[in-house]
């Protein structure tokens, strides 16, 4: 297993140094270039100029290329142009709101996808199993900004039941150690904050969860419907094995394998499909940040955060790996 993991974090290094490439030279493609996001479209060419030669861009891109990876090895990002600050600071301030968001979104998807799409296969050519496969259908075709837009119009503004924007309401005056609004709340014993903050997670989380979910119960279904009909399973059911036991280490346990890959996959996607949620309900993580950064032509953000949302994908994937072992002894064996 730990050899398994250090291989795949070997080769998590020329993966990443491929994208550095394509980052920096679609990066540097993109109009206007680094000193017109500096300076403004207003800028004059001699503003330009010496812009250009300040922070280096005047030099061949081969050379500006080694110069950033230079920097990214010691851990520098660069400086952001739209705050001053460093990107590294930037990424760390609003990467726990990403991840808070996220992981709700992913507990809907799970929580409800999974014992829907194992419903649906117990009921399979029933009226039910029909339902759920309409719905899953409506889920995938319905775009995320839609949803968030008609989530937060009746639940925010018409009702007036949950939040419309933001982490927390301004009169909830906590401390965050952690960036984690919910988990700082438990543990600093401020449960009024950490409810303030689940509330406002659930509108974003919906409209960010509902896709993977539709796409969980589809795999979920099939899965299920394959393994229920497979050779060891019958003979399990001749032999009188208990129903509970059956439905449980014969069908859903073997059908669970395809699931995680495609939890693990929706969850890499969780991570960068949060632009348009985040950007939505003004939730203040990386998504909204690096949507900005994109019209601002924030290239220092752009390389830093789309460098550091690849190792996150790619450590998701490490764990899915890791995973079926867990699940599956037939893994571990080969």
């Amino acid at each position: 297993m730990l050899r398994t993991i250090g291989r795949r974090l070997l080769f998590l290094i020329p993966t990443l140094f491929g994208l550095s490439i394509l980052l920096f030279a679609w990066v540097r493609a993109l109009p206007g270039g680094p000193a017109v996001a500096l300076l403004g479209e207003k800028a004059t060419p001699d503003a330009i100029e010496r812009v250009n030669k300040l922070y280096g861009f005047d030099r061949p891109l081969i050379e500006q290329y080694f110069v950033w990876i230079g920097r990214l090895l010691q851990g520098d990002f660069g400086t952001s142009i739209q705050t001053n600050r460093p990107v590294l600071e930037e990424f760390f301030r609003r990467f726990p709101a990403t991840i808070e968001l996220s992981i709700a979104a992913l507990i809907i998807a799970i929580g409800v996808g999974v014992p829907l799409g194992y419903w649906a296969a117990r009921r399979h050519g029933r009226l039910s199993d029909h339902a759920a496969v309409v719905l899953s259908l409506v889920g995938i075709t319905i775009p995320v900004f839609f949803l968030a837009f008609i989530l937060k119009y009746i639940f925010a503004v018409q009702l007036g039941w949950l939040p419309a924007d933001g982490r927390q309401s301004p009169r909830i005056d906590a401390t965050h150690p952690t960036g984690f609004y919910v988990w700082d709340g438990i543990i600093t014993g401020e449960f009024d904050a950490s409810w303030d903050a689940i509330l406002h997670l659930i509108l974003p989380a919906l409209a960010l969860g509902t896709i993977p979910l539709a796409i969980i119960v589809r795999i979920t279904r099939a899965s299920v419907l394959e393994v229920q009909n497979a050779d060891y399973v019958r003979t399990g059911r001749a032999k009188g094995v208990a129903n509970s036991t059956l439905r449980g280490r014969f069908i859903l346990r073997n059908a669970l394998l395809p699931v995680i890959t495609t939890i693990g996959l929706q969850t890499g996607l969780l991570i960068s499909g949060a632009v348009l949620t985040e950007t939505v309900f003004a939730y203040p993580g990386i998504g909204s940040f690096l949507a900005r950064a994109i019209f601002t032509r924030d290239f220092p953000v752009l390389q830093g955060f789309i460098i550091f949302i690849a190792i996150a994908y790619a450590l998701i994937n490490l764990a899915v790996d890791v995973s079926y072992s867990l699940i599956d002894p037939r893994v571990r064996v080969q």
